[in-house]
């Protein structure tokens, strides 16, 4: 018998903003990245998108390598310090509904999987954290334990839909049945393949993509969180105002 998958996106869809920018500051934070880096280059980006005037994935985009230059160099034992800083402090600060989802998922013995872009070992440690089954990240790879500046990426919908495949092959999943979720439009494929495909906070980029896409359009379920409030949005995507 095949088992039934959730499908699950970090950043965005399950924690409230980016753990890579939460690993970011902390390295700030232990001086062990100069602050001036990101205040020339990252917080300009930052506040493009605080102000609402620039695209989020092109925030990410920029904000992303920008990290990965700073951490040319850092040895493992570093970063591993400061990574478990963030999951001590940052971990917590998810979306009710998305929780309540991987709870629902693990209580009906499904296979929860996290698929993100952000640095796998970031992911590794969220992953252990919600009961994860398993996981994927973008892959930083490392010489004699140094980052050399080389990534395996995993953020955009091309490498999610490898993984995919990777992940039915061993647990022998039927998407017929199973669940995705996410909010950007690297997770359009994700979201295509599933009986269930769930948008949380969707970009605008994701939202319109749904909306011309006409299987998507007619099984996506939106949902928006905002402070204590959860709308769902599921009858007629087309129909909604971006």
């Amino acid at each position: 018998m095949s088992n039934i998958a959730a499908f699950f996106d970090i950043d965005g869809t399950l924690y409230r903003d980016s753990l890579m920018v939460e690993h970011f500051k902390k390295l700030i934070k232990y001086d062990v990245i100069d602050e001036k880096d990101w205040f020339l280059a990252g917080r300009d980006n930052f506040l493009h998108w605080d102000k609402r005037q620039g695209n989020y994935d092109d925030y990410l985009d920029d904000v992303c390598n920008l990290y990965v230059k700073s951490l040319i160099g850092l040895d493992k034992t570093c970063i591993d310090f400061t990574c478990d800083q963030v999951i001590k402090l940052k971990s917590e600060r998810v979306y009710k509904y998305t929780r309540s989802r991987i709870k629902y998922h693990l209580d009906n013995n499904h296979i929860v999987i996290f698929i993100s872009g952000s640095p796998n070992f970031l992911v590794k440690r969220m992953a252990k954290k919600y009961n994860a089954t398993d996981f994927i990240g973008s892959e930083y790879v490392f010489e004699n334990g140094f980052f050399n500046g080389d990534v395996v990426p995993m953020w955009d919908s091309i490498s999610k839909n490898i993984a995919i495949d990777n992940f039915i092959k061993k647990y022998d999943i039927d998407l017929s049945k199973s669940f995705a979720y996410g909010d950007t439009n690297g997770d359009i494929n994700m979201l295509r393949r599933v009986k269930n495909p769930i948008a949380i906070n969707p970009t605008r980029e994701l939202l319109n993509n749904i909306k011309n896409d006409e299987a998507l359009k007619n099984t996506t379920q939106v949902v928006v969180e905002r402070k204590d409030i959860i709308y769902k949005f599921s009858s007629d995507i087309s129909m909604l105002d971006i």
